[in-house]
């Protein structure tokens, strides 16, 4: 199945890149990654999605990826909201969105707080408005740990190793290039803007009582993933967004971390599947 990249505009002189793939004229799915990822790592769940028969478009985030950095260092919650209603409006109807981590944020802030985008359903990877501090620490001190980069795509691989010992380390690690940009001096850096990390942006996502309202406002299909290993999202978390949203369905991905897409990419991507093939393909609105 044909993929193609392509560059959605959703500011003023500032581009999203996206990979899409699956038939043009079937429902579209809009999948958007976690805070440091790249659109890479949706790459099995949009072709399982496709085959399955939606249209699925893995984007890179702003200051992420290949897609735009912002000029005037705008990396707030409010900002990734935003581009993802503008996202919607630019592939038109009512796509689904499966958002990882600041990608779920953004996505539930753009369908729960106003404006709000009109969608076909949400899907909340190991996100939630309350979330584990300990955790939430641990992936950003992995996020800030490396300021000047690595000497090789193998030390790289080894700093991953460490932080997900669960995951096996591949033989070649050259996927990891995906994730990273050589610089001038021959050292590579995480694929992102350096001023992401100094955006503020952990304080803006602290914030249980905005998220939560947004999850009251929720009037659409909706699921929430978790990996069963998440430093992040606890069981508690998952029985408090239930109660936010009673009419939420619930997958537990076992033996997968806050990374569940890379970690266990088979049962999670079975699980969304699932989730928008009933809830969208067979019973639209």
């Amino acid at each position: 199945m044909d993929e193609t990249t392509q560059r959605f505009p959703v500011a003023d002189d500032l581009h999203l890149s996206g990979d899409v793939v699956g038939d043009e004229s079937a429902p579209c799915v809009l999948l958007l990654h976690g805070g440091g990822q790249t659109r890479h790592s949706w790459q099995g769940t949009a072709r399982w999605l496709a085959e399955a028969g939606f249209r699925a478009i893995a984007f890179d985030l702003r200051g992420h990826g290949e897609s735009d950095w912002a000029a005037d260092g705008d990396y707030t919650i409010d900002a990734y909201a935003a581009d993802v209603r503008a996202l919607v409006a630019h592939v038109g109807g009512r796509p689904a969105l499966v958002g990882a981590s600041l990608g779920g944020m953004a996505s539930l802030a753009a369908v729960g707080e106003e404006p709000r985008v009109d969608c076909s359903a949400l899907v909340l990877v190991d996100i939630a408005p309350h979330m584990e501090e300990e955790g939430k620490d641990r992936i950003g001190g992995f996020m800030r740990s490396r300021p000047d980069g690595f000497a090789s795509v193998e030390e790289a691989a080894d700093a991953v190793a460490e932080f997900l010992p669960h995951r096996p380390r591949p033989r070649d690690p050259g996927g990891l290039l995906k994730n990273l940009r050589r610089m001038p001096n021959g050292r590579y850096r995480w694929h992102w803007d350096p001023a992401f990390m100094s955006s503020g942006l952990g304080q803006q996502v602290n914030r249980p009582d905005r998220f939560e309202d947004a999850a009251r406002a929720l009037d659409i299909p909706t699921l929430l993933v978790r990996g069963g290993m998440s430093e992040i999202i606890s069981e508690r978390s998952v029985a408090e967004f239930r109660a936010l949203v009673p009419s939420a369905e619930y997958v537990n991905v076992r033996r997968a971390s806050h990374m569940g897409a890379g970690d266990r990419n088979v049962p999670f991507s079975a699980g969304v599947v699932e989730f928008l093939t009933r809830r969208v393909l067979e019973t639209p609105r």
